[in-house]
């Protein structure tokens, strides 16, 4: 995740949330809500019917930018992420809706509240770059 601190004793902001099994546990209830919620249904409608390899994806991504293993890299190569979402329309609405999903998530699961913050401040950034679109 940028930045985390360069200190080689720091500790992660994957191991600071539970290591795998809060990661998954954050995807699938972000997917979860997505699916559900009618308030993220234009984000819902850039996603494939099953969601099971878009869950998988983001559990290698994102276990990976927290600081974690490197699932998705050893899977699939360079996260691309830029390149492999231009195929879809992505604009305020997606990116908001993206982040509200995100951020319920991580309010639900009781993440620490700074930890939170930080989080949903890089993902911010990162999904305000794969905007696409600019008018809605």
């Amino acid at each position: 995740m940028s930045g985390e601190p360069s200190d080689a004793n720091a500790v992660s902001a994957f191991d600071r949330l539970g290591g795998e099994p809060a990661v998954r546990a954050l995807v699938d209830r972000f997917y979860d809500l997505m699916d559900l919620d009618p308030a993220f249904a234009a984000l819902r409608a850039l996603h494939p019917t099953t969601l099971d390899a878009s869950r998988d994806k983001l559990f290698w991504f994102l276990c990976g930018w927290l600081g974690g293993p490197q699932h998705y890299t050893d899977r699939v190569g360079h996260p691309m992420l830029r390149a492999r979402h231009l195929p879809f329309s992505i604009g305020v609405r997606e990116r908001d809706q993206w982040l509200a999903c995100m951020h319920q998530a991580m309010t639900e699961l009781q993440f620490e509240p700074q930890l939170a913050q930080r989080l949903g401040e890089s993902f911010f950034a990162t999904a305000d770059w794969m905007r696409n679109r600019r008018a809605d």
